[in-house]
């Protein structure tokens, strides 16, 4: 398995533009409801009880190898559970959009969604709530790459990406295509006016591989997982190297979904919250996460994403 985590993201380089079973039979719930007893949590149960030991399933986009995702996710679920002393699943999905769906009908309960991602999420399902956002999502950044054969270096001018093949990640990354597009456009260059087309590779792991191939001339990622295959070596700096960074925008966020307040309290989201802002340092869970704390979260950080959204044709 892959010991590849996700890392701290930085704020252009030194170029800056301008910033989720069931309970298995009474046995399992005995021994369930013992070993809850039994162990200390750092989250409170005040607000009330959601009774018998209850089920929440997560998920998350896949915006990096499903290795990476696996391994962060079900620490989180382990975590999670025996802090809430709920049983916690994690269900790996297969593209972003499969996410928003599945958490709009209720298969999925809190999603880690990206910016524009969440923001659909949200406005295909009424009552969904913004819990929380790591540090670094307040300021978070992508940033642009390019192959070492076209000869560019680190600069501030994004206009010499617009004669090179280029790939964004998946369609809906926030990072991997809605704010990079956006900030292309700031710069007169029509983020889909790329030779051919841009491409879509899928992840931000898959944009790093064919841009090094040389399939792709360029492409753009979020700068956190960049900079964690920089640092595991993943990255050839012989083949691909970093063009610019772009400015800060807020991204990730935990999204929870409104039946799963109703099956399993009202209390869940002050309960979910507590949990994640009791973190303490060096955690494995904010470890894996690359962070250093989660904070609070709400719907209006997510503003200028929803209205570049809309600008570019992505929410409707």
């Amino acid at each position: 398995m892959s010991s590849r985590r996700a890392v701290r993201s930085g704020g252009f380089g030194e170029h800056a533009l301008s910033r989720r079973g069931f309970l298995a039979g009474s046995a399992a719930v005995l021994a369930a409801g013992l070993a809850a007893c039994s162990r200390d949590s750092p989250v409170s149960s005040s607000g009330g009880s959601t009774g018998s030991r209850g089920s929440l399933t997560i998920g998350a986009i896949p915006d990096q190898d499903p290795e990476v995702l696996q391994r962060l996710y079900s620490t989180l679920a382990d975590s999670m559970s025996a802090a809430l002393d709920l049983d916690v699943d994690y269900q790996p999905v297969t593209d972003y959009g499969a996410a928003v769906s599945l958490f709009r009908t209720g298969d999925l309960d809190l999603v880690w969604f990206g910016g524009l991602t969440g923001v659909q999420a949200r406005l295909q399902t009424p009552g969904a709530e913004p819990i929380a956002q790591r540090d670094i999502d307040e300021s978070f950044t992508s940033v642009f790459i390019v192959n070492t054969g076209t000869g560019l270096t680190p600069a501030d001018d994004l206009g010499p990406l617009a004669d090179l093949r280029f790939s964004y990640g998946s369609e809906t990354s926030t990072s991997g295509r809605l704010m990079p597009a956006y900030f292309l456009s700031e710069q007169g260059v029509d983020p889909q006016g790329f030779p051919g087309g841009p491409g879509f590779s899928g992840s931000h792991d898959a944009t790093i591989s064919l841009v090094s191939s040389g399939s792709y001339q360029a492409g753009v990622l979020n700068e956190q997982v960049w900079q964690s295959r920089v640092e595991d070596g993943t990255v050839d700096p012989a083949a691909v190297v970093q063009y610019a960074r772009t400015p800060e925008y807020h991204d990730y966020h935990w999204l929870l979904s409104p039946e799963a307040v109703e099956r399993l309290g009202a209390d869940l989201p002050g309960r979910l919250l507590e949990y994640f802002t009791g973190l303490p340092a060096g955690d494995e869970v904010l470890e894996l996460f690359g962070a250093g704390a989660f904070l609070p979260t709400e719907a209006s950080n997510y503003d200028q994403i929803e209205a570049v959204g809309r600008d570019l044709g992505l929410i409707s």
